[in-house]
């Protein structure tokens, strides 16, 4: 994946879209969280954007801040994927997680 061609808000925004998929089924699993630091670390992002993710795997991030069509149509490929990543990441396939995920990718196009 290409995340060098990220800007700063992307990276973040990224984030904030791998989140939501991991509360997908209401809870994040421990592969879930250890996708999201691998993740985080890749991404080389600030203490406070860190700071801002450690929240958002207690509470998810609200639904009005992860709208696909914000997603920069370059970048929704990146986004895609990284969201197949995290749904996939614990092994356990839910079907909320399906349906969130089919439902992203229709918002993608």
């Amino acid at each position: 994946m290409e995340f060098d061609d990220l800007s700063s808000a992307d990276r973040l925004r990224l984030m904030r879209f791998v989140c939501s998929f991991a509360w997908a089924d209401l809870e994040i699993a421990d592969a879930e969280r250890s996708l999201i630091h691998k993740l985080v670390d890749k991404l080389d992002l600030s203490e406070s954007e860190r700071a801002e993710i450690a929240l958002w795997m207690k509470i998810p991030p609200p639904p009005e801040s992860v709208d696909p069509t914000d997603i920069p149509v370059e970048h929704r490929q990146i986004f895609l994927n990284t969201a197949l990543q995290m749904v996939g990441a614990d092994g356990v396939v839910d079907e909320r997680e399906v349906e969130n995920l089919a439902l992203f990718e229709q918002l993608l196009r």
